[in-house]
């Protein structure tokens, strides 16, 4: 059987800059930055008081008040990104083809709000102030499950969890479906929002966040010498994957074509960083997509601001890439939205998508003094007008798990 192509014709976004693909890439361009001080508790006696946190969001546009209730924030975030994406691919679901349209939305932890909320109400009250929608509020398939059922498709139903390549191998696993025929189209992505106390404590007591917290805007510095820590956000970016054939016969818009994806494991570290694994990551991606590296001309990172996953990505960069890195455009647009964990990949993979479509490279903002070991053209402050017919995508997790996707103009 001949491989499939595949092709994005749909995408929405709910972010920290942005709760429209129209806002989100607007501001993403001007360098705005989304992060200030933590508003959704009172973070004062915690060491990382910033967060890339959605601002304005309103759940009532899409979803019945009675519906918003059963669900935790992530899941309006991604229900919201998924319906955005599915209207702007024009799709039309009936009969026949219910069941060749599949869902692929994930989530590295999920509900954990409504898990925090929900233990304070039982140590209030009891058992019986446990809601009985507390777990398929919570759960981390239930985008997935919801969406489906609002949208009437009963093809592929599932959701993936590796940490902060969630969202990534979503679309990733997402576009091999249709590839080998298991769908035509896939609504694949990530979301996540975890700004609460556990998360930001957990993570603070890691010694992962940035505590720059007398400047938000600028307490995201990728490969910048003054870095400190990642910054945490929110948020939801959502695709729809779509048989190349099945889009033309339509007469779809298509974004770009998804022509590589590929996947590795450190065998390293629980939480550190290791080159090998997002070497081969990227190699394997570029093998799949059949390019080579001096083909490709921009790399949407994975970038998360800290002191050694910056160096270990740029260094994991240049060994796959070879001399045709230093050519390479590199850039973070967590410097602007902060790291949405699971959600980042299906974020940052729409901004990617967005890249090749417009031919602009975001910047990577607050680099006010790069990193001499971090030494690759990182489009620093200023966005760039520029070609860009093969773009990469990078995100790395905990767990030592890795994950590429290969964009092409079309």
């Amino acid at each position: 059987m001949s491989r499939r192509r595949v092709v994005v014709t749909g995408l929405g976004i709910v972010s920290p800059v942005g709760n429209t693909v129209a806002e989100t890439w607007q501001n993403i361009v001007a360098g705005k930055s989304g992060i200030t001080r933590i508003t959704r508790f009172d973070a004062s006696t915690f060491a990382s008081q910033v967060a890339g946190e959605v601002k304005n969001f309103d759940v009532s546009a899409y979803l019945s008040p009675k519906e918003a209730r059963r669900m935790d924030a992530f899941i309006h975030y991604g229900m919201a990104a998924g319906i955005q994406a599915f209207k702007d691919s024009g799709i039309e679901v009936t009969e026949q083809n219910a069941d060749r349209i599949g869902v692929n939305i994930g989530s590295g932890i999920g509900g954990l709000p409504m898990i925090e909320s929900t233990h304070d109400d039982f140590l209030a009250g009891g058992a019986r102030k446990i809601s009985p929608f507390f777990i398929p509020s919570s759960i981390i398939n239930m985008i997935s499950g919801n969406l489906s059922i609002m949208l009437g498709v009963k093809g592929p139903n599932l959701a993936v969890v590796t940490a902060c390549t969630t969202g990534l191998h979503a679309i990733g696993i997402g576009s091999r479906m249709i590839e080998y025929g298991d769908a035509d189209v896939m609504v694949c992505g990530g979301a996540e929002s975890t700004i609460t106390p556990l998360a930001i404590g957990g993570f603070s007591s890691a010694k992962a966040l940035s505590t720059r917290n007398d400047d938000p805007a600028t307490a995201s510095r990728p490969w910048d010498t003054g870095r400190d820590g990642f910054v945490m956000g929110e948020g939801s970016g959502v695709l729809v994957l779509e048989e190349y054939e099945h889009a033309r016969q339509r007469g779809a818009k298509i974004y770009a074509e998804l022509t590589g994806f590929g996947m590795s494991g450190d065998a390293y570290h629980m939480t550190a960083p290791d080159t090998d694994g997002p070497r081969r990551s990227m190699l394997n991606a570029m093998k799949n997509a059949g390019v080579n590296p001096d083909q490709v001309q921009y790399l949407n990172a994975h970038g998360t601001s800290t002191p050694l996953g910056d160096k270990n990505e740029t260094e994991a960069i240049k060994l796959a890439m070879g001399d045709a890195a230093k050519k390479v455009v590199v850039n973070s647009t967590k410097s602007m939205t902060g790291h949405l964990l699971g959600g980042a990949g299906g974020l940052e993979s729409a901004l990617t998508v967005l890249a090749v479509h417009h031919q602009i490279s975001p910047p990577t903002i607050n680099i006010f003094e790069q990193d001499p070991e971090c030494d690759l053209d990182y489009c620093a402050n200023t966005a760039r007008d520029m070609k860009i017919d093969v773009a990469i995508k990078n995100n790395f997790g905990f767990g030592g798990t890795n994950g590429t996707l290969v964009f092409r103009r079309i």
